[in-house]
């Protein structure tokens, strides 16, 4: 399984409307484009850990999975997702994205020996 991790921090200003054009327009990728498996989103939460304050400041996340590099690579480069990501980077201050191949249950003792 592929994570699609986005962190953000959106611009300071922006209107409701501005706002509402995102979430309606990730909605819409989020129903059009088939390769995408599960979509969360959330907001940080702080609860005093020692690591909040030396992290960059991004108060919202999105993790989208997919089953592969494929599946990825074809939400990446569909219509859905192109213009509303153009739209996207120019309402967010500052954004870093990240892919991770994931695995779980079983798997995950011998890929965490691969780290070593």
């Amino acid at each position: 399984m592929i994570a699609h991790l986005v962190l953000f921090r959106l611009k300071a200003g922006l209107s409701a409307a501005e706002r509402a054009e995102l979430i309606r327009a990730f909605d819409a990728g989020l129903r059009t484009i088939p390769s995408v498996r599960r979509a969360r989103v959330g907001r940080r939460m702080l609860h005093g850990a020692g690591y909040e304050s030396t992290a960059a400041d991004f108060p919202y996340a999105a993790e989208l999975e997919f089953d592969d590099v494929e599946g990825l690579q074809t939400y990446l480069r569909h219509a859905a997702h192109e213009g509303p990501a153009q739209r996207f980077f120019a309402l967010t201050e500052a954004t870093m994205v990240f892919d991770y191949e994931m695995v779980e249950g079983a798997a995950v003792a011998p890929a965490a020996a691969g780290w070593a």
